[in-house]
């Protein structure tokens, strides 16, 4: 008969103790935070005051709230996550000590099958969940009775600003109902005016950082573009696909893959980047394809965007940023694809897979600058509570 020592003798007692120190059970804990769509992307959203002190410790946590890395399904169904790039994000907002800003955001992109945690760049679309966050939370508080409300956010992965507009209830927070549509979100919202401060050279200082409009990488032709984030266009004719491809299209093409990602980690490089290849990260720059509009469309120009490797269902603001300044710049590959280019100060209706958006920028292409570019999105308060988490074993 088996007969428990449970501490009956010292020996055992110590067995006991070096066994806890060894292998200590790992804990589930929680962390205050919200789950926002913002555009067509969705994320979790903390503040700053929630997470450790220490950024080095952020990852991990990251990781354990979406569900990555997730090397077998790709699915992430032990977190938050969804699979794709666009529901594979996290958040952080915090008051600002810049006095142009009302407050910090930090955007951080997961890879969904690889332990990748990204700050190297920004999210367009999660940026118009920031300013109803930061309402919600208190961050920002709005006059009594005050109908709508500005939010200034700093983007931190980019250094730039970002003015956020959107209309308040009667209860002074985030107005969700309305009548505004985006393409790639079902029903209807309120709409929300992300203005884009000075947003070229968000990574490099300048909007062309191979000093060039056209580049030659890969045996094809290519505009590096620096507006929002890095972004780099290369033109379906020249891969010879066609330009509408659905992104199921682009991800069962036998070599399309492999080809975007050697031009995407080039241009990198000579964008200034990285060193080598091996440094540029997943998330920058981005790279999208781009062909004519069908003439009787009622889009100038149709693309067709890759973000952390996989086909966007829709497209990414900040190449959306990118393509209504490089639509500007005569002999760009974005310029040479679109023959119906709208009047200046009008907007550029892009035509990507879920639908259309239409984006204004005001370029200045002598001096080779953007003062501003706006967009209009939609976002959405899904949770807010305590999220659980796994930490590591120890």
């Amino acid at each position: 008969m088996f007969r428990s020592c449970r501490f009956r003798s010292p020996s055992c007692a110590q067995v006991s103790l070096t066994l806890s120190r060894q292998y200590v059970t790992p804990r589930q804990l929680k962390t205050p935070a919200s789950y926002y769509r913002g555009g067509t992307s969705r994320a979790v959203i903390f503040e700053r005051r929630h997470l450790p002190e220490e950024k080095s410790r952020w990852d991990n946590i990251f990781r354990a709230v979406i569900g990555s890395p997730d090397p077998v399904n790709g699915r992430q169904l032990d977190g938050m996550g969804g699979g794709i790039s666009s529901l594979s994000k996290v958040c952080v907002v915090e008051p600002s000590a810049d006095p142009a800003a009302d407050i910090d955001y930090t955007f951080a992109a997961l890879g969904v099958r690889d332990d990748e945690v990204d700050y190297s760049s920004n999210c367009g679309n999660l940026s118009s969940a920031i300013g109803p966050f930061a309402v919600e939370n208190g961050l920002v508080k709005p006059d009594l009775g005050q109908t709508q409300c500005t939010v200034r956010i700093k983007n931190t992965n980019t250094n730039k600003i970002i003015h956020a507009t959107f209309p308040l209830d009667d209860h002074g927070s985030h107005a969700a109902h309305g009548d505004f549509t985006i393409d790639g979100v079902a029903g209807t919202a309120s709409r929300i005016e992300l203005a884009f401060l000075n947003p070229a050279g968000s990574k490099t200082g300048v909007m062309l950082p191979t000093r060039k409009i056209v580049d030659h990488i890969d045996g094809i032709d290519a505009t590096c573009i620096d507006v929002g984030n890095p972004c780099v266009f290369v033109s379906a004719h020249a891969l010879k696909v066609p330009g509408d491809m659905t992104p199921d299209a682009i991800d069962a093409h036998p070599a399309l893959h492999q080809r975007l990602e050697s031009i995407r980690r080039q241009a990198g490089v000579k964008m200034g980047l990285a060193g080598s290849s091996d440094g540029i990260p997943g998330s920058i720059p981005k790279i999208a394809i781009v062909s004519q509009s069908p003439s009787n469309a009622s889009s100038h120009i149709t693309v067709r965007a890759l973000s952390v490797g996989q086909p966007h269902r829709a497209v990414p603001i900040t190449v959306a940023l990118s393509l209504a300044t490089a639509v500007r710049i005569p002999g760009s590959i974005v310029n040479q694809a679109c023959t119906n280019i709208p009047d200046r100060g009008a907007g550029l209706t892009i035509a990507h897979a879920s639908g259309s958006i239409t984006v204004n920028a005001e370029v200045d292409v002598d001096n080779l600058t953007v003062s501003h570019a706006s967009v209009f999105r939609t976002a959405r308060l899904l949770m807010k509570g305590d999220i659980f988490w796994k930490e590591r074993e120890i």
